[in-house]
């Protein structure tokens, strides 16, 4: 019997089957096995495979045979009494070949609806819940089938295969919210629009010059949520009066491409916030217009927070150790990109719940130390190794799981790659004023409303 658990309970989970069981409740199995019915004579069925699938992405290994191994062990360890899964790897991939996607994606959207009655008002930062987005690629190894269906993103043609995720991150606990994932070529902008209808009531979005559009303000209008965009020089702002260009940093604009004029679409109204920097100016937009709604400390304390979503990739790349994907299939890929960020998830889940918050404000938990304890977690089950500080409890030890506290001073980046392209800021945006002609057309695009 699964115990119950809120976060000023008194009664905590204290094994990590508890705290999966907290995060995958019954109702989230029944949802799943709706979607994925295997025959009664396969040794996969639902609930062992996804298990087996999440752990793969936890426990070490050099390759899957070896992670699988100790991923079915671990499963069985746990439940001994149930009927035990297939033995082999390949036919652990055969049946996870024939899991639809919709079931992983549903096992998601039910572990943000925990988080969302968990959390609660921990998720809301001065009235808003902000998210970051970014996007990254990753590595596929070079089969014939991947080659041809995975092109690389990148400008070399003789590049590996290459997937594309983006993600979306709640910013003041780190936590990985969504994601979408795409082959090398995808576009991210496209991406984030699919993913505006995942974001909760109150959200405000964070972002880098790359996502700013006019079709991303128009869908962000139409789901009544909040952004705050950086701007580059391109940005095509504009302002109705007639006073001087030259000083004008803050305050309304207009969000009005060439492409909207000559469709005759209506200006999006925004408010441009510049914010001063060591080494260049950072240009902001957001469609709060309201000042003392959003003031400039708070958008300048979201965009900073926006780092994090560079932070969960390293999470997943180094930590999870998924720089480059170990599928060698586009069914397997998928699957294993789905799971394998499922699994991040629920570990950023666990941490953020059971770190204890100070009276300063919201603590980080660290993911490498959440790692850790559940590869320990993983080693004790299995029977390895057992003595009085393993026999601690699983929660006592998630509770000290809490990031670095220490001030950063210094550059964030500490090396150059060779094979990357050092990072250009954007330029401060050109502010235009509109001349007679796009007055008028103004007016008759705000008139037929």
């Amino acid at each position: 019997m699964t115990r119950s658990l809120t976060p000023s309970a008194r009664v905590q989970p204290e094994s990590f089957l508890d705290c999966l069981r907290y995060f995958l409740t019954p109702q989230v199995w029944k949802q799943v096995l709706g979607g994925f019915r295997p025959s009664k004579a396969s040794r996969w069925q639902a609930q062992p495979l996804i298990f087996v699938l999440l752990v793969m992405t936890w426990c070490s290994g050099d390759s899957l045979p070896e992670r699988f191994e100790s991923a079915r062990a671990f499963y069985v360890a746990l439940y001994q009494k149930r009927r035990r899964p297939g033995t082999t790897c390949e036919g652990f991939h055969k049946a996870l070949a024939r899991v639809p996607l919709a079931a992983l994606r549903r096992i998601s959207q039910m572990v943000r609806r925990r988080v969302l009655q968990l959390l609660g008002d921990r998720l809301t930062v001065d009235g808003f819940i902000p998210f970051g987005c970014d996007g990254s690629r990753l590595q596929c190894p070079r089969s014939e089938e991947l080659e041809k269906r995975l092109p690389c993103g990148g400008k070399t043609a003789d590049a590996m295969p290459q997937v594309w995720v983006t993600a979306l991150v709640h910013l003041s606990t780190g936590l990985l919210w969504s994601w979408r994932l795409g082959k090398g070529t995808a576009d991210e902008r496209q991406h984030l629009r699919h993913l505006i209808s995942t974001l909760p009531a109150g959200a405000l979005l964070v972002a880098d010059a790359a996502f700013a559009s006019y079709e991303l303000l128009q869908a962000l209008a139409a789901a009544k949520l909040f952004c705050l965009l950086r701007l580059s020089s391109r940005a095509p702002l504009y302002v109705p009066d007639k006073r001087s260009l030259r000083h004008y940093c803050e305050g309304l604009v207009y969000y009005w491409p060439q492409w909207a004029q000559k469709r005759e679409l209506q200006p999006i109204p925004v408010r441009l916030i510049r914010i001063r920097g060591r080494n260049t100016d950072v240009c902001l937009i957001t469609n709060v217009l309201a000042e003392q709604r959003l003031p400039k400390t708070t958008a300048s304390k979201f965009y900073r927070w926006r780092w994090r979503n560079e932070g969960l990739f390293r999470t997943y790349k180094c930590t999870m150790g998924k720089v480059k994907l170990m599928s060698r299939t586009v069914a397997l890929i998928h699957r294993e990109m789905e799971g394998s960020l499922l699994a991040v998830q629920l570990l950023l889940a666990q941490g953020t719940v059971a770190v204890r918050q100070t009276a300063a404000g919201a603590v980080l938990p660290s993911p490498r130390k959440i790692l850790l304890e559940i590869r320990r977690e993983i080693r004790d089950i299995t029977g390895m190794y057992l003595g009085p500080r393993q026999r601690q409890t699983y929660w006592q030890r998630l509770e000290r799981a809490q990031g670095d506290q220490r001030r950063r001073r210094g550059d964030k980046v500490r090396r150059p790659w060779p094979a990357r392209v050092p990072h250009r800021p954007p330029g401060p945006p050109k502010i235009l004023k509109m001349g007679s002609q796009l007055k008028e057309l103004m007016e008759n695009t705000l008139r037929r409303e």
